[in-house]
């Protein structure tokens, strides 16, 4: 496929026949790139405090000799729910300042 040049042939980069630029691949690849640094830390928060509580809940299974497999889902699924309690507000809004930088920059393309 020939630079400049998207599925079917079509170029991306050309302007469309009203003059309005059209998406590059830069453009995208910008996009994309947001999405997945935001997923990222989005779930941090969740991810981070499930480690956290499953390497202690590890750490006292180890020490105590209790080998139980269920025993940290509890206490994972609550750390889990706090972390989503105390900074699912921040993690809304990330995903809004996301949400408002797309939808302001929808109609610059075609």
């Amino acid at each position: 496929m020939p630079p400049g040049r998207g599925a079917g042939g079509a170029s991306v980069e050309s302007p469309d026949e009203r003059g309005r630029p059209a998406v590059s691949a830069d453009d995208i690849l910008q996009v994309t790139r947001q999405a997945l640094y935001l997923v990222v830390l989005v779930s941090t928060p969740v991810v981070a405090a499930s480690l956290v509580v499953g390497v202690l809940v590890s750490v006292i299974q180890a020490t105590t000799q209790v080998q139980d497999q269920t025993l940290s889902f509890v206490p994972k699924l609550l750390a889990v729910m706090l972390a989503l309690a105390l900074a699912g507000g921040w993690m809304g809004a990330q995903v809004l300042r996301l949400t408002h930088a797309l939808w302001a920059q929808l109609p610059t393309i075609r």
